[in-house]
């Protein structure tokens, strides 16, 4: 299952909308304070610990934006964004969602 961000895929016309295809993740309770606990990280200008974090979320969520394509029986989610959000109670967990709009395309 092809993933992109964009409304088309080049070379490929769109035959079938097959509707709306999302996943999500949640990576571990109090990721969010742990990724922030090593200072040193966050004040040299990047969190090696967030951004694995962060990678690892947007990940699992799309290997769930793809099963739930396949499962619809499409070839490619198109339109495919990412939103990230902290949830739980103090922001301790993070929540990452991907969507887009499975289509079957033309042979």
């Amino acid at each position: 299952v092809l993933i992109i961000t964009t409304a088309q895929v080049e070379g490929r016309p769109v035959e079938a909308y097959l509707g709306l295809a999302a996943g999500q993740a949640l990576v571990g309770a109090h990721a969010v304070r742990d990724a922030l606990a090593n200072l040193k990280e966050v004040f040299s200008g990047r969190s090696h610990t967030y951004e694995r974090m962060l990678e690892r979320g947007r990940d699992h969520a799309l290997e769930d934006l793809e099963d739930a394509a396949r499962d619809l029986g499409a070839d490619a989610v198109i339109g495919v964004s990412l939103a990230y959000s902290a949830v739980g109670p103090h922001g301790g967990m993070l929540m990452v969602s991907a969507s887009g709009t499975a289509v079957k395309l033309a042979a």
